[in-house]
């Protein structure tokens, strides 16, 4: 494996989404992440998704950045986009009753 630098973050949400809210937040999710991969800066963007013995769905992106400058120019970029389109993140997770863990994590090489 080869050495990372040591800027290097990542951006990781966990989601709960009811089985109802399941197809609109995946909508929604593949036009976010096909915008997020063309920005600067981004390595890597991974999806992981487990569905619980409810039905409900636990579902996890994972966007590793070069810094965290790059992370916070595509927070820039995305609320931009979601301005121009007249889309509100929070707004549709509120309506779909979804709940959103975000945060910045760096490597532990310990």
């Amino acid at each position: 494996m080869e050495p990372q630098p040591d800027n290097q973050i990542a951006f990781i949400s966990k989601y709960l989404i009811p089985a109802a809210s399941k197809a609109p937040f995946l909508e929604r999710q593949q036009i976010a992440a096909a915008f997020i991969r063309k920005l600067d800066g981004l390595i890597s963007s991974h999806a992981y998704e487990r569905v619980t013995e409810t039905g409900d769905t636990e579902y996890i992106t994972i966007a590793t950045w070069v810094s965290e400058e790059s992370v916070g120019n595509a927070r820039e970029a995305v609320n931009a986009e979601n301005q121009r389109t007249g889309f509100n993140r929070a707004e549709m997770l509120q309506k779909l009753n979804i709940k959103m863990e975000p945060g910045l994590f760096r490597e532990d090489r310990g």
